[in-house]
């Protein structure tokens, strides 16, 4: 493995397993194992190092694009719940403590812009999905998409959070919580 992708690789551990404010990189080099003046080898500073992991490290919200006309649209949304509930779950402790730092959370934020990446995708790409299945003629045109891509990936984002507060690493039964909450907005897919 490449020592940048090593390095990354630990500081993300680091700051999921002991948060930002514990993150030194000290830590990074001894989880890394390597030396701290390696670090400065491969990144201008700790916040280089920090902004990497959230923009490289992060899991990514899987929707399949195939999913639209297939299966049912409750049981696609279930998945997409599911999805939605475990990359929360993963990148909460992490995306979480930037915001106790104003600097880092402002390079992130143009980090993010730059790439045209960002929190308000997810809530995006179910909006785009379901705008697809209102296409397909398997949703009701009626349907407010943003409000239901909101109460779903919200509803997710909410369920991350009191895991990663518990000190789960993620929900219990999340097929049965994904169930639930799609079953929320379901009557409102029929119009």
């Amino acid at each position: 493995m490449e020592t940048t992708e090593r390095i990354l690789d630990a500081a993300a551990r680091v700051m999921r397993e002991e948060g930002l404010a514990k993150t030194t990189t000290k830590e990074i080099a001894r989880a890394a194992g390597c030396s701290e003046a390696l670090l400065y080898k491969h990144f201008a500073d700790k916040q280089e190092i920090f902004v990497r992991v959230l923009t490289e490290r992060m899991p990514p919200i899987a929707m399949d694009p195939g999913m639209v006309g297939q299966g049912s649209v409750t049981g696609n949304l279930r998945v997409i719940v599911e999805g939605l509930l475990r990359f929360y779950a993963q990148s909460f402790p992490i995306a979480a403590s930037i915001f106790s730092s104003p600097s880092l959370l402002a390079a992130h934020r143009e980090s993010m812009n730059a790439r045209q990446k960002g929190p308000h995708l997810a809530a995006a790409a179910v909006r785009s999905y379901l705008d697809a299945e209102i296409a397909a003629g398997r949703v009701s045109s009626t349907v407010d998409t943003d409000a239901v891509a909101v109460t779903l990936t919200g509803a997710a984002m909410f369920e991350a959070f009191l895991a990663a507060f518990a000190g789960h690493d993620e929900p219990a039964e999340v097929p049965a919580l994904a169930r639930r909450v799609v079953a929320v907005v379901a009557p409102a897919l029929a119009g």
